[in-house]
């Protein structure tokens, strides 16, 4: 619980003030209609709202510009306290505010259609009154989609409506107080009563004509999303320890699946910063092969089918016209991006810089092969087919990835140092075993013989260059003494499920944990924030080496650290557990649910 006008909440209910206009990374909750993601901060300001794709330039990003970034704000006059939830098995938000006055409790949206996901971006705002009477202000305030664009109100034949460059917004509602433009915003207040309700909602399209919608409607149009949420869920399979993370994590992936294409960002936002200081600002509104695979495995374990086939075809199609070689991430709509731009904004709490693209896409890294064979093998086993087109590709890419294991690359950490990174030369030899178990079952067109031969090579490679005795650990590349958290992948991956890695996992500890949070690799202490995947990846880790127990008090520890409503970002500090980087990051919840399901599987 919190307290303060605009005060924010962590996951202990401590106080988490906005600092300069800014909330803390950790009173986020996200909602989302499997085409866009909102942030909602806990004191009801909406500060991230791309519309209407998660990739199009954001109309609303007071995450990364306090002053002129745009938000959508609805709490009550003065001072208040916060509690918020999700209604259960959904990702539809409930915030309650308590005022010395009386109580309402406000149910945020992204709406869903009666076929599915609207052709607009439509997020309703409903506020219940509970108990005696609370006076609500709102505010609807675009930005200039980072210092590009001004926006400006335009009175039409219905009423006024907001544009800013190519984006239309229409403001609705019932109850709400009279929408009054005020400068380039549309502002309101209203008091509620017991068993009041109001409803605010915004409508927004890109370079189309706008949907003004009836908020009576939209009301009704909230349960219905309620509904479809709750349905979704009910084909969710999983009912082992930590069920509830678990599928609160499967909730988030779900808001960061691409609905228009099948594919899978690797979080809802851009250059939220890893480090304290400047320097570690990235754009993760892409599609991974990398998270993709994660992402598929779980979907599987799910027993989801819709999610997995929509995501393995878009990835194998989006190969096949971008190819012949693999990039390590692609644009949502499938394309290869490549611009890299830094709008003059001021970024999160002042730590720029803002980044638009991505400069890692021509990078060369090896794990990539793993990562796109093990979705395949996964979704054949599944108990699926490959046709004829992406068994031929499939074919080739494992003939390159037998000459391409001998090369340095970026690896998984996408560095400027070329290195014959370890973990790499792992990703290579899951490639080659899924490529060999394919071919043997038939469904690739070789007798898999040459990617046998050099899978078992890399593995010799791995056991006598990846390995120190001194350190007793696998290492980061040859000749160093350097410790890397994803080589754990490969206990997972089944390259090493003995004493080797149990050694492994000990020295990662002993030397990047804290407490049971876990940095990258060595060095990173320094640099930034502690990988909140990494810390899952020890905990499955532990269980595939026997460790069950260890296994299952590291899960623990993990679940309590997410944000009062199960959320993860990227990265957190190792001491105070404040949130660090892009959120909400499709590979933290990834990592929590491959390890729940690793242990309970192995225990």
């Amino acid at each position: 619980m919190t307290s303060g006008a605009g005060a924010a909440a962590d996951a202990d209910g401590g106080p988490a003030h906005r600092v300069d206009g800014y909330a803390d990374l950790r009173s986020y909750a996200a909602i989302g209609d499997g085409r866009t993601v909102a942030l909602i901060a806990s004191d009801g300001t909406v500060d991230w709202f791309p519309v209407p794709n998660l990739d199009s330039p954001p109309v609303f990003a007071a995450i990364l510009d306090a002053a002129d970034g745009g938000d959508i704000r609805l709490r009550p006059l003065g001072e208040y306290t916060t509690r918020r939830r999700y209604v259960t098995g959904t990702n539809v938000l409930q915030t309650t505010f308590t005022t010395a006055t009386g109580r309402v409790r406000m149910t945020d949206a992204l709406v869903t259609g009666v076929a599915g996901r609207l052709p607009w971006a439509e997020l309703a705002r409903r506020v219940d009154g509970v108990s005696g009477s609370v006076e609500m202000e709102w505010s609807v305030t675009p930005g200039t989609l980072l210092g590009t664009a001004s926006p400006w109100i335009e009175d039409t034949l219905h009423g006024p409506v907001i544009r800013v460059d190519g984006f239309l917004l229409g403001v609705a509602g019932f109850n709400h107080g009279a929408s009054t433009p005020s400068g380039t915003a549309m502002t309101g207040a209203f008091t509620t009563s017991e068993e009041s309700r109001h409803e605010l909602v915004l409508t927004a399209t890109e370079r189309e004509p706008l949907r003004l919608v009836d908020a009576d409607i939209v009301d009704r149009g909230i349960d219905r999303t309620v509904d479809n949420w709750k349905s979704w869920s009910k084909e969710f399979s999983y009912e082992g320890q930590w069920a509830d993370a678990v599928l609160r994590s499967a909730l988030a992936l779900k808001l960061l699946i691409y609905s228009p294409t099948g594919s899978i960002a690797a979080a809802a936002t851009t250059s939220l910063p890893e480090s304290w200081t400047e320097g570690k600002n990235w754009d993760y509104r892409f599609a991974w092969v990398r998270d993709l695979a994660y992402t598929v495995r779980a979907l599987i374990r799910f027993g989801l089918r819709e999610e997995t086939h929509a995501a393995v075809s878009w990835m194998l199609k989006t190969i096949r016209a971008n190819g012949p070689e693999l990039s390590i991430f692609y644009a949502l709509d499938g394309g290869v991006p490549n611009e890299v731009s830094n709008p003059e904004v001021p970024g999160w709490r002042d730590i720029g810089e803002v980044v638009l693209g991505n400069a890692a896409q021509g990078q060369l890294q090896l794990g990539v092969y793993g990562d796109l064979f093990d979705v395949v093998r996964a979704y054949v086993d599944d108990g699926n087919v490959l046709d004829a087109d992406t068994a031929r590709l499939l074919s080739s890419i494992a003939d390159r990835a037998c000459d391409s294991w001998h090369l340095r690359d970026a690896g998984m950490w996408e560095l400027e140092e070329t290195q014959h990174y370890t973990s790499s030369k792992l990703g290579c030899w899951q490639a080659l075993d899924c490529a060999a178990h394919l071919a043997e079952v038939g469904q690739l067109p070789s007798d898999g013989v040459r990617w046998a031969a050099e899978r078992d090579r890399i593995r010799e490679w791995v056991e006598t260059n990846g390995w120190s005795e001194a350190r007793q650990s696998y290492v980061m590349y040859p000749g160093s003494e350097k410790l890397d958290a994803s080589v754990l992948l490969h206990a997972g991956s089944g390259f090493d499920r003995g004493p080797r890695m149990a050694a492994t996992i000990d020295a990662i500890d002993a030397e990047l944990g804290r407490g049971p949070l876990v940095y990258r690799y060595s060095g990173m202490e320094e640099e930034e924030g502690t990988f909140v995947a990494c810390a899952f990846w020890v905990a499955g880790a532990l269980a595939c080496v026997g460790r069950t127990d260890e296994a299952k008090a590291r899960m623990d520890e993990l679940v309590g650290l997410a944000n009062d409503v199960g959320l993860y970002a990227e990265q957190m500090d190792a001491t105070t557990h404040e949130f660090l980087g892009n959120l909400p990051q499709a590979l933290s919840h990834l990592a929590l649910i491959n390890a729940a399901i690793t242990i309970e599987e192995l225990g």
